[in-house]
């Protein structure tokens, strides 16, 4: 049974496949708002669909009732869609969206590869954002979770062996890896005492690190606008507190020295264990 249904085939050529799913570690809601900044201002055109049904769990991910006066109107159903998308500059990608699904997700990562390899994709790339021992007053890093060497070094990579719990779009990546489609997942570092609260400058860093891997373009402008009024208000929150102003140089101190002549962070895999695993705690 498949499952998806190809809706229409679009005319790209050599096509790069955006991953923008919901559920998974999203400290800052750095993918969520990137996401959504590519949504208000993308054209985009439906390519396939998902089946809900079987992918997910609807008393995890309730649909939304729309009443008015009493009367149950409609539904909103969670999905799962391939679209096709164009950018304000007029690059053309295809976009994966919607909730992470519960259920079956060796047969997800198949039937992804299997679109993209249909489609002639040429790069499969993901969003996300993760909570790590970095201030607020430096920029925000990011790191690759990558098919190859290659492709790692040109994010930036967290050095050693580590092991951490997977969402499905490293799920994936994996398949993509195994079938001989690179990959990336470009993951925003947001400082960790910032990971609850929207951090508009982990958006930002992930559609400048996408423009570069791929050569779409979407305006930042709002998030870096945001992005500042964040870091001061941090400013201000730390500045009355000496034991903060301490933790905020010593994070300065340990990403300065962290950072390569390349302007790629490198955090110690224990370091960035230990903040995943606390966010993941606070999230319950």
């Amino acid at each position: 049974m498949s499952l998806y249904e190809l809706v229409s085939r679009p005319t790209i050529a050599s096509p790069v496949l955006v991953m923008g799913m919901e559920g998974w570690i999203d400290a800052g809601l750095g993918a969520a708002n990137a996401v959504a900044a590519i949504l208000e201002q993308a054209e985009m055109d439906t390519v396939a669909v998902f089946d809900a049904d079987t992918l997910l769990d609807h008393r995890a991910r309730r649909p939304t009732m729309h009443l008015v006066d009493g009367v149950n109107e409609r539904l909103s159903w969670p999905a799962i869609e391939l679209r096709a998308i164009t950018d304000p500059h007029g690059g053309e990608a295809l976009f994966l969206v919607g909730a992470e699904p519960d259920h079956h997700w060796r047969g997800f990562a198949d039937a992804v590869f299997e679109l993209a390899t249909d489609l002639g994709v040429r790069l499969v790339t993901g969003l996300g954002a993760y909570p790590a021992p970095a201030p607020h007053t430096r920029p925000v890093g990011t790191v690759a979770t990558a098919s190859t060497a290659e492709l790692a070094r040109q994010v930036g990579f967290v050095p050693g062996r580590i092991e951490v719990p997977a969402g499905i779009q490293a799920a994936v990546e994996r398949r993509c890896a195994d079938g001989g489609l690179p990959a990336v997942g470009i993951w925003a570092q947001v400082p960790h005492y910032a990971a609850g609260m929207p951090y508009p400058d982990a958006s930002a860093a992930l559609l400048d690190r996408l423009h570069a891997l791929t050569g779409l373009r979407f305006d930042v402008e709002a998030l870096r606008a945001e992005g500042t009024a964040t870091r001061d208000r941090l400013d201000t929150l730390v500045a009355g507190n000496v034991e903060h102003l301490a933790m905020i140089r010593q994070l300065e101190a340990h990403h300065d020295e962290l950072t390569t002549s390349a302007g790629m962070t490198m955090l110690a895999g224990d370091d960035l264990v230990a903040e995943v695993e606390r966010f993941l705690e606070e999230q319950g």
